[in-house]
């Protein structure tokens, strides 16, 4: 969950948080560490084939071409001495082997969601809330799509009490920022919870 890295003169740390970007096929995640990475995104995709048409469904997401078959790899420092490594999950069911190798150490995730597609992302949601990971949904408002409020998604998607909902643009650095720092703020959280818990 956290590394330190030391400085030339010993005198420094920094903390480097490893942070899930889940979600549903097609809904952006490959499209938010790109946005949101200060160096340049390692991608794992192909181009979906004709074989891949019996198993992807691509309804609402009918101009997509490409497909995340590993995982998408980025970085982003939040502040001085504080930065976060983005590991983007395969969309698709085949591919969810993936994802326990993906979780181990994870702070926490952001779980991507689509409101024209918002089943899309209840195997995510249960996959964070099984193993106890912290997560936060990102709304992702796309052009034309209706408009929903933080709350309506919240009951439609039955979270836990007190799981932040954030809409954002997945295409726009300072939003996905602000999903990212409202995920480590709610994740710090958490986990002093359950440390405070485990020596109560």
């Amino acid at each position: 969950m956290v590394s330190e890295h030391s400085g030339a003169t010993g005198d420094t740390s920094a903390l480097a948080l490893k942070i899930l970007v889940a979600g549903g096929f097609g809904v952006g995640k490959t499209t938010l560490v790109g946005a949101v990475s200060e160096i340049r995104p390692l991608r794992t995709e192909e181009l979906l084939s004709q074989a891949g048409q019996l198993v992807d469904d691509t309804d609402g997401v009918d101009q997509k071409v490409t497909t995340t078959v590993a995982m998408d790899f980025g970085r982003i420092t939040i502040r001085s001495g504080l930065s976060l490594y983005l590991f983007g999950t395969p969309g698709q069911d085949r591919f969810w082997f993936l994802w326990d190798e993906l979780s181990q150490g994870a702070l926490g995730a952001v779980v991507l969601a689509d409101t024209r597609r918002l089943e899309d992302c209840f195997p995510a949601v249960d996959y964070f809330e099984h193993r106890r990971i912290p997560f936060v949904v990102a709304v992702n408002c796309f052009a034309g799509a209706r408009s929903h409020d933080a709350d309506d998604v919240c009951r439609a998607l039955d979270l836990d009490h007190g799981t932040p909902v954030v809409l954002c643009d997945a295409r726009d650095r300072n939003s996905g920022k602000e999903v990212l720092i409202r995920l480590v703020e709610y994740a710090g959280r958490m986990h002093t919870a359950r440390l405070l818990d485990s020596v109560g």
